[in-house]
């Protein structure tokens, strides 16, 4: 039964990803707001609606969306949403959820480069294009109005904007200090630690962001709120925030120097070191694994535990 708690209600829908149920949250303030806005699937949006219901609500009764993050099963069903329904985030969402065609062949530009970057056969490009199926899942919407570092919502006065990339370079998370709520996306998830996605380049840049690092600094900088509870974009809340933080990244070291062990025995290519991390799931689930490996050499790299041979290509790594 869906149901109020100090003006929040959480939602939760179903998608077609192997993450499972998305939750999305409605919170009462001086407009009724609704947080992320799930998958465009008929079966979402139906079950949205009967939630919905179950409040005495209906979709006309929002009266605005903010999004934490730009990905499909976070924005798709602003498409069933009203047109009028104002939307507002972080601005890197707009290229994502109001996409141009400009942006897509930039998007395949960059991940046909990366691919031959990190000595991906060529194989597995068909992988781009199915990357690109997902954004069927999302919208096609302008944002009204963009969300940064210190804001307060219009209609949100309580609560206030904590960027925190790395996951998604759009995301935010949005803090209410009178309880110490925390609804934090896709930032903090009890069960699974959030895949630092690869990204093409931030507007005006000419270079990936490093998603792995953003990730590690979004989660110290949640240190500094005194949360009590985070009410997360998959599975249940968390209460003891500091704890997982502090295990997510010891847990985070743990893995790069694994990787570093293999590259101290021979150089290899980020493709020879992802199928020996995922050597059962890479060749289905690429875009995540070769995310997750990538994370782990930006990490050891920034730390200057490996080295870049440059006078190969594709790259090769090792160990120092």
């Amino acid at each position: 039964m869906t149901e109020w708690q100090n003006g929040i209600a959480k939602i939760t829908l179903p998608t077609p990803f192997a993450v499972g149920d998305v939750n999305v949250y409605l919170v009462k303030g001086e407009r009724l707001t609704l947080i992320d806005a799930g998958t465009k699937t008929e079966e979402s949006w139906e079950a949205f609606k009967s939630q919905l219901g179950e409040l005495g609500l209906t979709p006309e009764d929002i009266e605005q969306v903010v999004l934490t993050h730009h990905h499909p099963d976070h924005v798709g069903m602003l498409d069933y949403l009203p047109d009028s329904l104002e939307v507002y985030g972080h601005y890197i969402n707009e290229r994502w959820i109001n996409r141009s065609e400009e942006f897509l062949e930039e998007h395949n530009r960059f991940f046909h480069a990366i691919f031959a970057e990190f000595g991906i056969p060529d194989q597995f490009l068909p992988f781009i294009k199915q990357s690109r199926r997902i954004l069927r899942y999302s919208c096609h919407r302008p944002l009204t109005g963009e969300l940064k570092e210190g804001d307060r919502p219009l209609g949100m006065s309580d609560w206030e904007v904590i960027e925190t990339p790395g996951h998604a370079q759009s995301h935010i998370a949005l803090f209410r200090e009178s309880d110490g709520v925390l609804i934090g996306g896709d930032h903090i998830i009890a069960h699974i630690s959030p895949n630092p996605l690869i990204e093409p380049p931030l507007p005006g840049e000419t270079e990936r962001p490093k998603s792995q690092l953003q990730y590690n600094a979004s989660l110290k900088k949640v240190l500094n709120y005194p949360i009590e509870l985070v009410y997360s974009g998959h599975g249940k809340e968390v209460f003891n925030l500091n704890p997982l933080i502090e295990k997510r990244l010891l847990k985070q070291h743990d893995r790069a120097m694994g990787v570093k062990q293999m590259l101290a025995t021979e150089p290899l290519t980020v493709f020879q070191v992802c199928q020996r991390l995922f050597p059962t799931v890479y060749e289905r689930e690429l875009s995540l694994t070769i995310s997750e490996t990538v994370a782990q050499f930006d990490y050891l790299l920034s730390l200057g535990e490996i080295e870049m041979v440059t006078e190969h290509q594709p790259y090769l790594y090792r160990a120092r």
